[in-house]
């Protein structure tokens, strides 16, 4: 499938589902679970997997796009979407025929669902240092531990999970990943999710209690843990991320407009529209959000082919992403006035999606430094 054809199935997903599908997944705090069913049925799911296993080989800018177009009509459809297609890319990265098989045929097949189980409560934006444990014994492997804030948690048909390298000669801090399906025995989780925002999400905390994991399972080589965060989960996470916000800055700014081209004052018949310092407002408004999106395509398109700069740009796409839209939420809100802040509007509920932003890791302080860590050639993980 071609990425306009990608683009416009999505915008019709949107339109059709998502839209529909927020208001109630808001309220009730629900997982967006007729939105991802019309994206599996439409094969969207392998959106980023390789053609040589089937997938339609899209990379980074067509990722951002269909978050971007997704995370406008709701952001936790952009996001459950996203971190699947970022769970897809680490497992296509180095997959096995056995892997292949098992998870990511189903998954352009439109019949299986993945996700990331990184976050621990016990290293927060370290996520690449974690503390859940793979034992073996004899010819068999058991994961122990806890993870965090798990996108899709309960409700995806696997798990890409972090743990911390097996062997003797594994260093402090590094890690491996592998596989778990959501019917293993072992694996529980946490209360549902509450969330102040982004409450589509099913961001549930993940118990693994002596879980079997097979050989087969485990994802890459000993010393490939750099390589995945660097090369797959960093871009993949972080455009999927930008995209998803960039949607919120966007929606934000579509009903910015709309108060502003609707509001009139009866008592003389002016239009909101025809005062001078709201159309300034809205043109500053319209300038971050454009400015956003120049720069958040640039790092997805600098990211595919493999530029020079692609890095500090990527790490830079979540924090614009970030800015821009608890920025637009807030002018918006304050240009739709009181109608604007009323409980259960669509601005309130922007305005709690984007704040959660600045706070996912890798939080917006973090990559900053990681940044001027890029731009000045020194090592990102100091700390």
């Amino acid at each position: 499938m071609d990425l306009n054809l990608v683009l416009d199935t999505a915008q019709e997903i949107a339109d059709s589902t998502v839209k529909n599908e927020a208001p109630t997944a808001d309220k009730n705090a629900e997982w967006v679970g007729k939105s991802m069913q019309a994206l599996k049925d439409s094969r969207l799911t392998g959106l980023v997997i390789p053609q040589k296993y089937g997938g339609m080989g899209h990379g980074l800018f067509a990722l951002v796009r269909v978050c971007e177009t997704l995370g406008t009509a709701y952001s936790s459809a952009g996001l459950c979407f996203g971190m699947h297609c970022v769970g897809s890319a680490v497992i296509a990265a180095k997959a096995t025929e056995w892997q292949h098989q098992h998870y990511l045929d189903p998954i352009v097949k439109g019949r299986h669902i993945t996700t990331l189980a990184l976050s621990e409560a016990g290293t927060g934006s370290h996520f690449y240092i974690p503390e859940t444990g793979l034992t073996q014994t004899g010819a068999s492997y058991f994961l122990d531990g806890q993870k965090t804030f798990v996108t899709n948690g309960s409700h995806a048909d696997s798990y890409v999970v972090s743990m911390a390298a097996v062997g003797e000669t594994a260093a402090p801090g590094e890690f491996s990943c592998a596989m778990v399906d959501l019917q293993a025995k072992g694996l529980s989780w946490g209360d549902q999710w509450e969330g102040l925002g982004m409450r589509g999400n099913s961001s549930r905390s993940m118990r693994l209690d002596h879980v079997p994991v097979k050989a087969e399972q485990i994802l890459g080589d000993h010393g490939d843990q750099l390589w995945y965060v660097f090369n797959i989960i960093a871009p993949y996470f972080l455009t999927a991320m930008a995209g998803t916000y960039l949607g919120v800055a966007t929606a934000a700014f579509n009903e910015a407009l709309k108060a502003v081209q609707h509001r009139t004052y009866n008592y003389n018949g002016t239009k909101l529209s025809q005062i001078s310092i709201v159309q300034h407002k809205l043109g500053q408004l319209y300038e971050k959000l454009q400015s956003a999106k120049a720069l958040i395509h640039t790092a997805a398109k600098a990211g595919d082919q493999g530029a020079p700069d692609a890095l500090p740009l990527i790490l830079c796409a979540k924090t614009v992403a970030a800015n821009s839209a608890v920025d637009l939420v807030n002018e918006a809100m304050t240009l739709a006035g009181g109608i604007g802040y009323r409980e259960n509007g669509v601005l309130g509920m922007l305005l709690r999606d984007a704040r959660a932003a600045h706070v996912m890791s890798p939080t917006t302080d973090l990559l900053y430094s990681w940044t001027g860590r890029s731009l000045l050639e020194q090592p990102l993980l100091t700390d």
